[in-house]
């Protein structure tokens, strides 16, 4: 899902660009206020996991890739989309830096898929379904359809580029992310379970939590 250098044409990195530096001014001010030494630390770890999984690349045609993401999980763990986009811009950045791992002038692009798209679709699904399905059931469906969603996105994006054509980006990034998702899905509630279980002071999903921090 990472998008290299020379993929899309300058002028509409500059677009994403745009969306990236909104996407931080508000993600900062979320920052100073819902920060603080309990969930600095915690938020580092979780970088450190999301860069290890989307590490974990697969090829697919037309020169993209497929990995897992981490969006729901970072969006749920602080009830808030703005703690994706902050982790996805340090952890990406420093992929594209010092791996070569997607591209600096489709920055903007990559932290609109994963962690603006990946982390907003995840937490809503996330709210929007817990009443009904449970909270586990809920984050599960989030993690799939936001590296289902991501992926796609990516898809329309290098197809405005002219980077190959719309439906074999769609199918193709579909069928290799419906599938990853499933394991995203998964591994995104073993984590909640162990955090809920063990520190569930750390986390933010129940109702009382997102009230007193509102």
């Amino acid at each position: 899902m990472h998008i290299p250098d020379g993929f899309i044409p300058l002028w509409q990195c500059a677009i994403y660009y745009v969306i990236l530096i909104i996407a931080l001014y508000f993600a900062t001010k979320w920052a100073k206020n819902n920060l603080d030494e309990k969930r600095i630390p915690l938020m580092a770890v979780l970088a450190a996991g999301i860069f290890a999984i989307m590490s974990m690349n697969m090829p697919i045609p037309f020169g993209t890739s497929g990995h897992m993401v981490g969006g729901t999980l970072i969006a749920v763990v602080f009830m808030a989309p703005e703690a994706a986009i902050l982790v996805f811009f340090v952890v990406l950045l420093i992929q594209a830096l010092l791996f070569g791992d997607g591209g600096i002038s489709t920055l903007g692009a990559n932290v609109l898929n994963m962690a603006i798209v990946g982390g907003c679709v995840g937490l809503y699904t996330f709210k929007g379904l817990k009443k009904f399905v449970g909270k586990y059931v809920a984050v599960g469906i989030g993690a799939w359809l936001a590296t289902f969603i991501a992926a796609e996105c990516c898809a329309v994006e290098m197809a405005i580029a002219g980077t190959f054509p719309l439906n074999l980006g769609l199918a193709s990034m579909g069928l290799y992310h419906a599938f990853i998702g499933f394991i995203e899905a998964i591994l995104t509630v073993i984590v909640l379970y162990v955090l809920e279980r063990y520190r569930p002071d750390l986390l933010s999903w129940d109702d009382e939590s997102e009230t007193s921090e509102a």
